[in-house]
């Protein structure tokens, strides 16, 4: 009988122990996502205090994502991480994502900064978030879309139906070189 008594302590013991692990990862990840959705928020705050036509774009808009960046560069070699969220403004779908960067080139230094990409259709916002997006030497950046006019003052055309608003907020960087940067679902924080 004691036997026994000892196994089901140690599996109701081990139960216990799963439980509370599942639970603190629960809050993390909960902590996680508020602290991504502070950063949008404030990165939203900083971009229309800059460019006060960017919230009607940003409102009207089929959706949008915000990231929040770092980026280093030394001499030869340089990259980056970042975390952001994008958001359907038609179902109110959040998605939370990652960005990673690479480069190869001179230079110095080490950033911080956050993008904002704004997508005119829906197709261009779910290849966004459901495909993951690319960008590179191979990329091609137009400082002026004739079709949007003066709607997008401040934003630069990256692909087709999208437009990115770029903020400094920290740091000071030199560098000349070729970049590859990929932005791409969290799957921890947004499994599909």
């Amino acid at each position: 009988m004691k036997f026994w008594k000892k196994v089901g302590l140690l599996v109701l013991t081990m139960m216990l122990c799963v439980g509370s692990v599942l639970a603190a990862d629960s809050n993390k990840i909960a902590r996680e996502k508020l602290e991504i959705r502070n950063k949008v928020a404030t990165t939203l705050e900083n971009l229309y205090e800059l460019k006060p036509r960017a919230k009607r774009v940003i409102a009207e808009c089929p959706g949008y994502a915000v990231f929040v960046n770092s980026g280093y560069r030394a001499i030869v070699w340089g990259g980056g991480h970042g975390r952001g969220l994008a958001r359907n403004n038609r179902t109110g779908e959040e998605v939370f994502m990652k960005m990673g960067e690479y480069s190869v080139g001179l230079g110095l230094g080490a950033k911080e900064y956050a993008m904002v990409f704004v997508f005119g259709t829906q197709d261009a916002y779910y290849k966004f978030v459901n495909s993951g997006w690319k960008f590179g030497a191979e990329g091609e950046l137009t400082a002026k879309d004739r079709e949007s006019g003066g709607a997008y003052e401040g934003a630069v055309c990256v692909g087709r139906e999208i437009w990115v608003y770029q903020m400094a907020t920290r740091g000071l960087m030199a560098s000349v070189d070729l970049k590859g940067t990929e932005y791409y679902r969290n799957k921890k924080l947004s499994p599909k």
